[in-house]
């Protein structure tokens, strides 16, 4: 008896457990749930009982691992097995594509010159893991009519773990004598703690090929030719990542891949910009104006705010006007036009992509309406009341109309609470930008000690006043994002969306409509507000009115725009930054141990679903959280890119490694995620067209309200003195002259704020940035002609490069067609290829059931005696 035992023990621990089959070595394990023991243990034995039993009435056959046999001697895993009868009845049910012939459609030619990407390419065995098909939906009547060499691998395992999880999602746990509708699906289960987690199995270790030769080891080509960051100048292998994570993660690292590809020419145009910035630095007039101690170290300006600030020389802002150069140029006008192209060259070329893929994918009769027929089971456990459904003529669950009234208001409500809660904190942020400018004002002026002065020199209030401004912001925006995604899920949860669509497409348009408030209302805000409600001295506009002493600020005399890039520049980057981090140091040191454990332990110890048990869920929105923080980007460099044209540049840099992230997270930290289909990137396109119109809008007005150009350019032709047209006078010209006698005394400086070399006796007027009259002019302090004619030029030049880019961006829609004509002419062809294929097939079968019944019915007649012609009827039929 010992010696069996022993020899049990033996085997036990000899036999491969990395394995991906049952412990016979044939049935393929589709789908895995685990659970352990605990205090309310024979409540959850109980469910778990019900819906196992219930789970094998639906045809699924079940393995259960003991704890005692799991490393951690805490966990059971219960293995489920789809066998054919099942997989044919879903499939039927769900509409399923497979093949039943190979396709005979030649490839497209050979682009010239292909030889010159041939370092980027990959494997054709990995770019192409399987032929081309005919495909038509499953019918479990017409078996023989497809191309089923093996029913144990004619679904692939995407497939299998799709068919499973819907049977999952739907099998109830209640006994047959008491129906009770909430108590359905493993999502139920899982929350209330009855199984702790349900996934499908990764094929293989990712790190090397399976043993067994039944697996395809797809896990490990990923890693291989995918993951990797050395990969980064590599291909994608789509075709790979569709076939072993399902259609939509692969459209999703499809779009993420293209738009990454056309960056690369939106960086390469904004460095060109920023280039000739800097080489036009030396023929930059204004700057050295500014900083000239004969011009700009002889103009007094008026005090920037009320009290606690002085005044000051203008070429204290020598600095700033450089660097404001770099990007507010001529070349910025052009580069504002060309991103208002590349953003439509963009789309229209993805729609061509998009069009290709669903061919290749053979998504191009799936319909989004196939979703509806999947109701999502928390709508109709929710959902008690029922009506006939005019389509299919059946009763379905729905939701009353004044429910869902109430629901929606309630969700709006929110919405519209959580948008006003930005506006306060982003009112707060300005309102700590105007109180805290006084300080630094006060702190950075002429002072005894050498570091005051060094940092004055260096660092203007402006600028210091905007860096903490943004870096506050920015935090405020990442608590008010971690605040709001539950509040999002919640009030999405709450509306009771009836198919997996509709819900995705409610939470996407929630959470972008507060994202796009959170991340760019500080941009709107430098950008169109800051420094166009200022008024003048002796009559300043104040943020709450005239009895607080928050007086709104001013843009440097260089303009707001070096503002909008630095408040760009730190929530962009740091947005990155943070993203990067969340997305892979903190996923690397989480499951270091876990890795280290895999491959520390022997194959035939640490079973493939203890495995996979230990590395990360990917819930339900991982794919949405990867989607809205490419499309946040999106947003940051085409609604501001005129302010820093080299944002596509980072973007690109961030891409490219988070390509290779996103890669390596899905293939080494996550649970093989359920593979789903989807034909586009859904309500994303919708949003990527609204930023694209929008940022034709926006930078159109960067370029005439927070760009300095449109004044300049005025000057040039219109005001300058000289029979020469050049830059020289534009500062003094720029700034209006008042009488500081007449500044009211809220307004002054208090004792001691002025610097030592203000003397009150000879220095009479201040400067400050406005076109108005000057102090004894017949119509003083108020707005001059030139004023207007640069309004006037403001508005036309808005006019005009909005009506050339939209003339331009719908021309270019309207030349290249959504579908290829090649891709059209092969749905057309491939479609008349089944329908012929499909004729004779019915054809066919029913010459053979003809022939049948004839037979039959013959052999029938052939017993009666009046049949005369017995051997012709019988030899016709042989």
């Amino acid at each position: 008896m010992k010696m069996m035992i022993a020899l049990t023990e033996i085997d036990k621990f000899d036999q491969n457990r990395d394995s991906v089959f049952f412990k016979d070595g044939v049935r393929r394990i589709d789908f895995v749930l685990s659970y352990v023991d605990d205090k309310e243990g024979d409540k959850k034995a109980e469910r778990r009982r019900e819906f196992e039993a219930n789970l094998e009435k639906a045809g699924l056959e079940l393995e259960t691992e003991d704890k005692s046999e799991s490393d951690d001697r805490k966990t059971h895993y219960l293995k489920i097995h789809a066998p054919w009868e099942v997989l044919a009845t879903y499939a039927d049910v769900l509409k399923i594509k497979v093949p039943f012939k190979v396709s005979d459609i030649p490839k497209a030619r050979e682009v010239p010159l292909e030889w010159l990407s041939h370092p980027f390419r990959l494997p054709e065995n990995i770019m192409r893991p399987e032929p081309d098909y005919f495909t038509a939906p499953f019918d479990k009547s017409k078996v023989d009519f497809f191309l089923i060499d093996d029913k144990d691998t004619f679904f692939p395992p995407s497939t299998r773990n799709r068919i499973v999880y819907y049977i999952l999602t739907r099998c109830p746990y209640y006994k047959e004598d008491r129906k009770e509708k909430d108590k359905t699906g493993i999502n139920r289960l899982l929350n209330n703690g009855t199984y702790t987690s349900a996934y499908p199995l990764h094929d293989c270790r990712y790190w090397k090929k399976a043993q067994d030769m039944q697996c395809e080891s797809e896990r490990y080509h990923l890693y291989r030719y995918w993951a990797r960051f050395l990969c980064f100048y590599k291909e994608q292998p789509l075709n790979l990542i569709k076939k072993y994570y399902g259609e939509k993660i692969g459209i999703y690292f499809a779009w993420l891949g293209f738009y990454t590809e056309m960056l690369f020419y939106a960086a390469v145009m904004g460095v060109i910009c920023f280039v000739y910035g800097v080489l036009s630095y030396e023929d930059n007039i204004t700057s050295k104006e500014i900083c000239d101690p004969k011009i700009g170290g002889m103009i007094v300006m008026c005090p920037l705010c009320d009290k606690k600030c002085s005044y000051w020389k203008l070429n204290s802002t020598c600095l700033s006007s450089w660097q404001s150069h770099l990007f507010d140029n001529e070349g910025t006008v052009f580069f504002a036009m060309f991103m208002g192209i590349w953003v439509t060259l963009f789309l229209e070329f993805w729609k061509r992509r998009q069009a290709r893929l669903e061919y290749e994918w053979d998504l191009v009769d799936f319909e989004e309406e196939q979703q509806q027929l999947q109701i999502r089971p928390e709508y109709e456990q929710k959902c008690t009341g029922r009506r006939l459904n005019r389509i299919t003529q059946e009763m379905e669950p729905y939701l009353p109309f004044p429910s869902k009234c109430a629901r929606f208001c309630l969700s709006g409500a929110t919405v519209l609470f959580w948008t006003c809660l930005i506006v306060a904190c982003i009112m707060g942020v300005i309102a700590y930008r105007l109180a805290v400018y006084a300080a630094f004002a006060s702190v950075m002026k002429d002072s005894s000690t050498s570091k005051i002065q060094l940092v004055g020199s260096l660092i203007t209030p402006q600028l210091a006043t905007s860096v903490t401004a943004s870096c506050i912001n920015f935090v405020i925006i990442l608590i008010l994002n971690f605040l709001y995604e539950h509040v999002a899920i919640w009030i999405t949860d709450m509306e009771i969306p009836k198919t997996h669509l509709e819900y995705e497409n409610k939470l996407t348009m929630k959470m972008f409509m507060f994202q796009f408030v959170n991340y760019y209302s500080s941009c709107f805000y430098v950008a169109f507000f800051k420094g166009k409600f200022v008024g003048y001295p002796g009559n300043y506009s104040y943020m709450f009115g005239k009895w607080s002493t928050l007086r709104n600020e001013e843009c440097a005399p260089g303009g707001c725009l070096i503002e909008l890039t630095t408040q760009l520049l730190i929530v962009m980057a740091g947005k990155q930054m943070v993203g990067n981090v969340q997305e892979a140091l903190l996923p690397l040191v989480r499951n270091w141990w876990s890795s280290r454990k895999g491959r520390s332990h022997p194959e035939s110890t640490y079973s493939r679903w203890e495995q996979d048990h230990d590395l990360q869920n990917f819930s339900q929105f991982g794919l949405f959280y990867e989607y809205l923080e490419m499309v946040i980007q999106f947003g940051f460099i085409t609604l501001f890119v005129a302010s820093f044209p080299l944002a596509p540049l980072l973007a690109l840099f961030n891409n490219i490694l988070e390509v290779r992230v996103d890669a390596w997270k899905f293939t080494t930290q996550f649970r093989r995620p359920m593979a789903a289909k989807a034909r586009n990137i859904g309500a994303w396109e919708e949003i990527l067209n609204v930023v694209a119109i929008m940022s034709v809008v926006t930078n159109a007005f960067i370029m005439a309200f927070t760009s300095d150009m449109i004044p300049r350019l005025v000057y040039l032709y219109a005001y300058h003195p000289g029979i020469e047209a050049n830059m020289t006078g534009y500062i003094t010209n720029s700034l209006s002259i008042y009488n500081i006698s007449q500044i009211p005394e809220d307004n002054l400086p208090e004792a001691g704020e002025n610097p030592s070399w203000f003397n009150s006796s000879t220095i009479t007027t201040c400067r400050y940035r406005d076109y108005r009259y000057p102090p004894g002019h017949l119509r003083q302090y108020t707005h001059t002609m030139q004023f207007w004619h640069i309004l006037a030029a403001k508005l036309a030049f808005i006019i005009i490069m909005e009506h050339v880019v939209f003339v331009v961006k719908f021309f270019v829609a309207w030349l290249i067609p959504d579908v290829p004509s090649e891709v059209k002419a092969r749905i057309k062809r491939e479609r008349f290829l089944v329908q012929e294929y499909l004729h004779n097939y019915e054809v066919e079968k029913l010459k053979m059931q003809l022939s049948q019944s004839f037979c039959l019915s013959t052999e029938t007649a052939s017993l009666l005696p009046s049949s005369p012609n017995k051997h012709q009827v019988i030899s016709e039929c042989v």
